[in-house]
């Protein structure tokens, strides 16, 4: 199956030679017409696929409970920024602001910036924030957010970040980019760039066909916010899918209609992903002036907030079948098969503050 975008990709490398893998994310995900984020909603069941915040009220509550708990850490200061990356449809910084209703304190300091590219996602995160109890403003990039301490929440956002991919040869280690095949389609290649040995710091020896993943852009993020929460104060909160230690192994995947697909196959029409290195976040945050908490698993994360307490009081006086809507997407947060051990929580503050529950 070809697509538009796949098509315009295809003429571009014609033109130009092979793209590399963060080219070819950049342009799936984020291209103005044929692009994955700005022609779609993709979050939830009628979607590809479904978020933390769309499985279960708690999540974005508990979320917000540590937010309110960092900025009361901190002195309560007045006024500050409540950041999300890639907000989705607005649901998650809704549950955040419920739970922030109980402090009018926090409201009453606090701005909200949502940092959004995607014109679709912004009208839809404008409707279900219609009633919220704080102003909003939407951003294209972080570096618009205006100064002051800013508590900044990532939920899946560094995941659909561009990545580099490198591959072993025998006597090298090459980067993977895309070009065309013999019959035009587009098809995964080496090209001319190359790793140097300081990369491979403290990575064992891989055998030829060995991937190593890079996430610049992720890093480079992170750098930028950690060196505002150093100097000017908050919190960042970074939930995501991915792994704690450096490694070897090809994590780039496509998801379409809740189920895995060729990652060259339907450009613009499936999202792509890749696991995180929170190793790398974390190194990113400390070499900024910040401190990094973490990472824990999301399970260990949720279950210290308080997820069983307060899954217990929504249980109370529901029905048989509400009560196993709940418990299975309580069992879908933090069980070990589901969301609970694969993704990780990374917190990031300034030095001399730990943040509850790290």
């Amino acid at each position: 199956m070809t697509t538009p975008l796949a098509r315009e990709i295809a003429a571009e490398i014609a033109a130009d030679g092979p793209i590399s893998i963060a080219r070819y994310m950049a342009r799936c995900l984020g291209d103005p017409r044929h692009g994955y984020y700005t022609t779609r909603i993709p979050f939830g069941q009628d979607g590809d696929f479904v978020t933390a915040p769309e499985v279960s009220q708690v999540f974005g509550e508990l979320i917000g409970a540590w937010l309110i708990a960092a900025w009361e850490d901190q002195g309560a200061p007045s006024p500050v920024r409540l950041v999300e990356l890639g907000p989705g449809r607005g649901t998650l910084m809704a549950d955040i602001l419920r739970v922030a209703r109980l402090r009018p304190g926090f409201l009453q300091a606090t701005h909200v910036d949502l940092v959004e590219t995607s014109p679709r996602l912004r009208d839809a995160q404008r409707d279900r924030l219609a009633d919220a109890p704080c102003p909003i403003t939407w951003h294209e990039r972080i570096e618009e957010v205006p100064g002051g301490p800013a508590f900044v929440v990532a939920n899946e956002f560094f995941d659909a970040l561009p990545i580099r991919q490198f591959m072993r040869t025998e006597t090298d280690w090459h980067e993977r980019v895309i070009g065309l095949d013999d019959t035009g389609a587009l098809a995964f290649g080496l090209g001319p760039a190359r790793l140097d040995d300081a990369a491979l710091t403290g990575l064992p020896s891989a055998q030829p066909g060995t991937i190593l993943e890079r996430q610049p852009i992720a890093d480079a993020i992170m750098a930028t916010l950690a060196t505002r929460i150093a100097t000017e104060g908050g919190a960042l909160l970074a939930i995501d899918y991915g792994y704690l230690r450096p490694g070897f192994g090809d994590t780039l995947q496509a998801v379409k209609s809740h189920a895995y697909a060729p990652v060259l196959e339907t450009p613009g029409e499936a999202d792509l992903t890749a696991h995180v290195n929170f190793a790398a976040l974390a190194g990113a945050a400390e070499c900024s002036g910040a401190v990094a908490h973490g990472p824990m698993t999301q399970a260990a994360f949720l279950l210290a907030l308080g997820l069983v307490e307060r899954a217990q009081k929504l249980a109370a006086g529901k029905d048989d079948t509400a009560f196993a809507t709940l418990e299975a997407a309580l069992n879908r947060l933090a069980g070990a098969e589901e969301m609970g051990e694969l993704f990780k929580v990374l917190a990031v503050t300034s030095p001399g503050i730990r943040p509850p529950p790290f």
